[in-house]
């Protein structure tokens, strides 16, 4: 039997900001396909977190994006379970620095599949279902695709190629389907940094770049995301900048 209640997928949703807006989103009515890569143990108890508020409200999928054959795959299971898709949130996301000159080929590959290849395969996947929907995509960008960070430039290329395609899938969706992007700023801060006072040097050099003079939260993106899905009916082709106004500073 078919879901009522309206249905998005989420990629990279197990953890950090995936899983605040799969929180936001359930509570707001939405069953969720849960995609996930390694973290199964935090996938697995997020799923329990939200099934215990709904019973059968949670799909947990596993995939890795990079293996192009899952994109359509996981677009079928969630239809096959829920029976319908109202969101896709391309929240998925690689990060590392590409220094020019050491720069690899799997890292090139590495980078672009959950920034660009993915995110484009699994709109395409998921379009009929959203224009019978009347769905929408959000895409979560960063602030980097407009202005480069030193030594990572293809992570900022593979985020400057989903800028693009959020952009062009609005008109080429419109009018059934709408496609925004979140561009968040200093969110959370990487897990694994290396170089000790330096890193927490370039905390605090960001931040005195940010006028709003902190850190954002994950809460406050899962609310931007929920609010495109859900509240922006006259708005498509849009970045919403959540970066504490980081885009104004020299």
């Amino acid at each position: 039997m078919p879901t009522q209640r309206p249905v998005a997928l989420v990629t990279g949703a197990a953890r950090r900001i995936g899983a605040a807006i799969v929180r936001r989103l359930h509570a707001a009515g939405h069953d969720i396909a849960l995609h996930y890569r390694g973290s199964a143990t935090e996938a697995e108890a997020l799923a329990g977190e939200l099934e215990a508020m709904r019973e059968g409200s949670v799909l947990l999928l596993q995939a890795d994006l990079a293996e192009f054959d899952r994109l359509p795959e996981l677009v079928a299971q969630a239809i096959g379970r829920f029976g319908r898709l109202d969101a896709l949130v391309n929240n998925a996301s690689a990060f590392e620095p590409t220094p020019i000159g050491t720069t690899t080929p799997a890292q090139w590959d590495r980078l672009f599949a959950s920034n660009a290849h993915a995110p484009f395969f699994l709109a395409q996947a998921a379009a009929p279902h959203l224009k019978a929907a009347g769905g929408a995509i959000v895409n979560l960008t960063d602030i980097y695709a407009d202005r480069p960070l030193r030594e990572h430039t293809v992570y900022c290329m593979a985020k400057a190629a989903l800028l693009a395609m959020t952009r062009s899938l609005a008109v080429e969706l419109a009018p059934e389907v709408r496609v925004n992007a979140v561009a968040p700023g200093a969110i959370l801060w990487p897990e694994a940094q290396d170089g000790g006072d330096s890193c927490s040097t370039a905390q605090v050099a960001m931040l005195a770049r940010t006028p709003l003079g902190r850190t954002g939260t994950p809460e406050e993106v899962a609310e931007a995301v929920r609010w495109l899905l859900m509240d922006a009916r006259y708005c498509t082709g849009q970045v919403l900048h959540l970066d504490g106004g980081r885009m104004l500073s020299t």
